[in-house]
């Protein structure tokens, strides 16, 4: 058994046919709020809300492999949620992603 399946329970959020490439969705695993977004077939998995303001990532524009947000326009990199410009200064929580038959699995702490 590898770290990552240790320490992370994969649950199904999506089929990868309904997240179209430049798209992003709100789901809920257990009591987390998270936004899964494609971006050009590569999926993403990070804490939903700004860290800043609580406004909603997956309403923001993406600009390559970062998200900004559309309250304030701080931006986050997708891939590992770090804050990139204020007015956040906070890291989102990022999550890993697996696909399995057609299916995107985002890993949560377990």
């Amino acid at each position: 058994m590898t770290q990552e399946t240790a320490t992370h329970v994969y649950s199904p959020v999506a089929k990868v046919a309904d997240l179209a490439p430049g798209a992003a969705i709100m789901v809920e695993v257990g009591d987390l709020y998270i936004g899964v977004f494609n971006v050009g077939g590569t999926i993403y998995a990070v804490e939903a809300y700004c860290t800043h303001a609580l406004a909603l990532l997956t309403e923001g524009r993406v600009l390559g492999e970062n998200v900004e947000c559309p309250l304030h326009g701080a931006q986050f990199s997708l891939k590992t949620g770090k804050a990139l410009t204020e007015p956040a200064t906070e890291d989102l929580r990022s999550y890993p992603v697996r696909i399995e038959n057609g299916a995107i699995l985002v890993g949560v702490p377990g």
